[in-house]
């Protein structure tokens, strides 16, 4: 089955929170607790937040976003992004193909820096990022509060112009 990676529009919602959701129910991937909301997901595509989806032969299997780091306007091209790939199409090069579409939305979108947030317990993630080009730049001890213990959060970071570059 080819796969192709697109925008994602708001009837993709669904298939967004799917992935998302199963994650968050299933693991201490991501720290949050809350299940994502289509009608959240939509109001953000439609919003301008940019998203793409990895599109097996009209099945969404992955999804990437990103958004601003920190508000206020020193913080204009930093961003931090969220990827999920589903199972079935992992370790296919489908992560590669929807970070490639990101780093450049983010780069479109004046991006200097791009930030990856993640569970220390997450060795595959982390390698992903670090195949990519991500330095691991931080590691907060204990900040993350899930599944009846404490986490890490380790945060990678990518520049996605050069050093030192003026805007």
């Amino acid at each position: 089955m080819a796969l192709s990676v697109r925008a994602a529009t708001g009837a993709d919602s669904a298939a967004i929170c799917a992935i998302h959701n199963a994650v968050i129910a299933q693991s201490a991937i991501t720290f949050t607790s809350v299940l994502r909301d289509e009608a959240d997901v939509a109001a953000r595509i439609a919003g301008g937040q940019p998203h793409w989806v990895l599109d097996a032969g009209g099945a969404v299997q992955g999804f990437a976003t990103f958004s601003a780091f920190r508000a206020g306007p020193g913080y204009a091209h930093t961003f931090e992004h969220t990827i999920f790939v589903a199972p079935a199409a992992q370790g296919a090069g489908a992560g590669r193909a929807l970070m490639a579409a990101l780093e450049a939305g983010a780069r479109a979108a004046g991006g200097h820096v791009l930030l990856a947030g993640l569970s220390g317990e997450n060795a595959a993630g982390a390698a992903f990022h670090a195949a990519l080009g991500f330095q691991e730049v931080a590691r907060l001890a204990e900040v993350g509060w899930k599944l009846g213990r404490w986490h890490d959060l380790v945060l990678m970071q990518k520049f996605l112009s050069p050093r030192g570059a003026e805007r």
